[in-house]
């Protein structure tokens, strides 16, 4: 039996969250005496490949194919089931993310298989096959029983944690995959943004609100971002006013993110908000209302005028980075 992953990469390179997901793969895979094997779609390096081995995979399969140079997600599917019954798999792990949430349900009905999105821990019990996941944009949990003998799961970024394995380098073997049909997918046009951290990826992340009150105040964002190495955006209203592109707006009608930390300034954190920002490691929200709903999510909160303390906030780090 197996426990298959598939992997995403960004130019060649492996995504913090594919790490996660093969930690939880190989947390879950022990637990049933199963072998974890990793999916590479595209063109990765044999050097990247194997590093996929010190989080747990025993075996990494790699496919390239000219239809799948553009994110099909028809094809995509059909490649993916079709190397689950190459291996075997019982259990498909994605990333809880804008493709994981896109591909799993098309693999789902593909394998016949039940599918739970947005898990945060190894399954309570196995037969059962029982499992937690997030429900009312994080703020409630639920156990859900899949019944079917192919289970894929979606897991929820930073709810598990990346946990280096001990093992030799991972058996590499090239799949042909059949695919019928040419794909469906354009590329209408490519908007290449150089020396700007890609938001998705960012391990910090300097947010603005309405009550930053105008794009002339974003700044002090910028500046207190730079420093961290961080990067920025806004909440639904501020990319709706101009004030910031629309690719910087995280939320459910947005991006998804799921940073290590995320600084919230003058945003009042409606639910459609914080269902976009909810997997944050910690949370740390500026707003003069005391009353403002983020302080309900937030780890850490600074009741006051953001132009008194992010000027302060930045200063700070500026002293510790200089002593």
């Amino acid at each position: 039996m197996t426990v298959l992953v598939y992997t995403e990469n960004r130019e060649g390179k492996f995504k913090k969250a594919t790490f996660e997901l093969l930690s939880y793969a190989e947390e879950l895979a022990k637990n049933i005496n199963a072998e974890v094997v990793a999916l590479s779609i595209g063109d990765v390096s044999p050097d990247e490949l194997n590093k996929l081995g010190n989080y747990g995979a025993k075996k990494v399969v790699t496919v390239k194919n000219d239809k799948l140079a553009l994110l099909d997600n028809k094809l995509y599917t059909a490649a993916i089931a079709e190397v689950v019954k190459k291996e075997n798999a019982k259990i498909v792990i994605l990333a809880d993310n804008l493709s994981g949430r896109a591909l799993a349900p098309r693999l789902s009905a593909k394998l016949k298989a039940g599918l739970v999105s947005g898990v945060v821990a190894v399954p309570n019990s196995y037969d059962p096959f029982v499992i937690k996941k997030k429900v009312f944009t994080g703020k409630a949990f639920a156990n859900v029983k899949i019944n079917s003998d192919i289970k894929v799961l979606t897991l929820s970024q930073n709810s598990f944690g990346i946990k280096e394995a001990s093992g030799n380098a991972p058996q590499i073997e090239a799949y042909n995959v059949e695919l019928a049909g040419e794909s469906n997918a354009k590329l209408v046009s490519v908007d290449m943004i150089t020396g700007k951290l890609l938001l998705t990826d960012a391990e910090i992340v300097v947010s603005g609100g309405r009550g930053m009150k105008g794009p002339e105040n974003w700044t002090m964002i910028e500046e207190l971002a730079e420093l961290l190495g961080a990067a920025t955006a806004c909440s639904r209203p501020v990319s709706d006013e101009g004030w910031r592109p629309h690719g910087e707006h995280v939320g459910q009608t947005g991006k998804i993110i799921a940073p290590t930390l995320y600084i919230a300034c003058g945003i009042s954190g409606a639910i459609q908000h914080v269902g976009g920002i909810s997997s944050s490691k910690v949370i740390v929200a500026i707003n003069k209302d005391p009353d403002a709903p983020i302080f309900e999510v937030a780890d850490y909160g600074v009741v006051g005028d953001f132009q008194k303390i992010l000027p302060q906030f930045t200063q700070l780090i500026k002293d510790v980075k200089n002593s």
